[in-house]
């Protein structure tokens, strides 16, 4: 199987469904997402990555019953794949390395205070 990279938002929302404690669905990972980043994101940047993720194989999706609160409308929720706790632990570990190879007091040399 072709490796496939994740971009940021992609990340991101996969993260957010990783750490939805009930059913992940559109809305709440929309919701969650904008307050865990503090961005404004449209809900249609959120489904057109969902559906990316799913076709990487990272999301499987299945329809929930229709409700009566939706105007008889079905929920789509998703979850992780086997690929997509993989594709997590990987950037992890990456990003990990990566934090670790910075050299003690080089955020000082180039002036950062925090």
């Amino acid at each position: 199987m072709r490796r496939s990279f994740l971009g940021e938002f992609e990340e991101i929302v996969l993260l957010v469904v990783a750490a939805c404690p009930a059913e992940a669905y559109g809305v709440t990972i929309w919701e969650d997402v904008q307050q865990q980043t503090g961005r404004t994101i449209t809900m249609s940047a959120v489904h057109a990555t969902l559906y990316r993720l799913e076709e990487k194989g990272f999301l499987s999706s299945l329809m929930g019953g229709a409700t009566a609160e939706r105007g008889g409308r079905r929920k789509r929720f998703f979850a992780l794949t086997n690929a997509g706790v993989q594709a997590l632990n990987d950037i992890q570990e990456v990003r990990s390395r990566l934090w670790q190879a910075i050299p003690p007091g080089k955020f000082q040399l180039i002036g950062f205070k925090n």
